[in-house]
């Protein structure tokens, strides 16, 4: 389903039904990140579930659990609501309770791509026949034998599948404007860019000749760290920050924006600050706008004082790195700038998912989104290059053609179509 779309719902009313078909016991609700827990937590209120909330310190929750648990066979209970985390599954407290889990027990793994994890994969129960796996992109970036161990746990994606286009004719997800921003890297990154592309050829070009051809790029185990620098790169690009300052000079009144800064598994810590930094530099040092940073340390209640600033609009806008990106429901983004994102496509589907859910005061929701240009190459590089960007291209020539600015943004992506031949795209 498409990010947005409502999962959460959709998985809680699958649980009523087998509550009331089959009698069903206990609901394990695994997630990613702690902030889900709570998300997650708010959304069982709805259906008058009382779930046990376990994670972090293991004596908060492990009695409760266990009471309940005993309650359960001994039957004094009829049901028991559990969402944890992906790191207190694995932990031995938590793995000690599941043998109790009764046959009629449904495990939903919430952005269940993260599964595929070998030690999260292992760690998951496997007495458990009724398994629901929750994700707007279930394939696993650079992890086919991951991939396949969740499709082996969980089984294969439920048809016909619930895409961006039919959320939104739908109405779960809202209509929006797409503004591609074409960036140009300076000389120093063009020479740098230059030089991995070469890299990324030669590393191509040896796998050929040694086992033959393979456009799949996510088998080769020796590009993995090329195409990680050639991200990096490309999501640092310094031009960004003048398109951004460009950009917000003239919209200092705008609300609600929420601006994607570099992921922080793939810029090595320091680029990653530097580039958050600067964002918010630029808007609340240089152009007065109220921001806040979020990112994987801001704590829990401030995360919530943060949400509630930002929809009431005593906050402007929310600069963040990789938390936002998977679960995380702030509907009141009505404009998102996204200055930088991975190559992979799960990345792409939720940074941009994420700003199209409905609110109440949002008809439209608008997207700037900044595209790196590569630099012109020569015959050796050229047909690398091409290779590389048609998947991307891909991913912005279909989120341009759903946008109610079709036209117009399509026409923005085509120089670059035009520079590398990819007009088929």
């Amino acid at each position: 389903m498409a990010t947005g779309s409502g999962k959460t719902i959709t998985a809680l009313a699958i649980t009523c039904e087998l509550y009331q078909q089959i009698n069903l016991q206990v609901l394990l609700v695994v997630c990613p990140y702690r902030h889900l827990v709570t998300q997650w937590a708010r959304e069982c209120e709805k259906f008058n579930l009382q779930p046990i909330l376990a994670f972090e310190n293991v004596r908060s929750w492990q009695s409760q659990l266990s009471t309940q648990l005993y309650n359960l066979r001994s039957g004094s209970q009829g049901f028991i609501t559990i969402i944890t985390t992906n790191s207190t599954l694995i932990g031995e407290g938590f793995q000690s309770q599941l043998k109790y889990l009764p046959p009629k027990t449904l495990i939903i793994g919430d952005e269940a791509h993260n599964l595929g994890a070998p030690k999260l994969e292992e760690s998951l129960p496997r007495r458990v026949g009724l398994r629901l796996a929750l994700s707007a992109t279930p394939e696993r970036y650079f992890d086919d034998s991951g991939t396949q161990s969740l499709f082996d746990y969980f089984g294969p994606v439920l048809q016909p599948e619930f895409t961006l286009r039919d959320a939104i004719a739908q109405g779960a997800l809202v209509h929006y404007l797409y503004y591609p921003i074409l960036v140009e890297l300076t000389e120093t990154e063009s020479i740098a860019y230059l030089k991995l592309t070469k890299k990324i050829g030669r590393s191509l070009l040896y796998r050929e000749r040694k086992i033959g051809n393979n456009p799949n790029f996510e088998d080769n185990e020796d590009l993995k760290p090329l195409l990680m620098q050639r991200a990096r790169l490309i999501g640092a690009a310094a031009n960004k920050l003048s398109a951004l300052r460009q950009l917000m000079a003239t919209r200092r009144e705008t609300t609600h924006t929420l601006f994607y800064c570099s992921d922080g598994s793939l810029e090595t810590g320091r680029s990653s600050l530097q580039q958050l930094k600067a964002v918010v530099k630029i808007l609340g040092g240089d152009l007065g706008y109220k921001v806040s940073t979020y990112t994987a340390q801001t704590q829990l209640e401030e995360r919530e004082v943060l949400r509630r600033q930002f929809e009431s609009g005593e906050l402007q806008g929310l600069v963040a790195i990789r938390c936002l990106d998977e679960g995380v429901d702030i509907p009141a983004i009505k404009t998102a700038v996204i200055l930088s994102s991975s190559g992979n496509p799960r990345q792409f589907i939720q940074r941009r998912g994420r700003v199209l859910r409905p609110h109440p005061s949002k008809e439209r929701a608008t997207i700037y989104d900044m595209i790196v240009l590569p630099p012109n190459l020569d015959r050796e590089t050229i047909e690398v290059e091409r290779n590389l960007l048609r998947k991307e291209l891909r991913r912005f020539v279909e989120f341009a053609d759903l946008a109610d600015n079709a036209g117009e943004a399509r026409m923005k992506l085509l120089d670059l179509q035009k520079r590398y031949g990819l007009l088929d795209v």
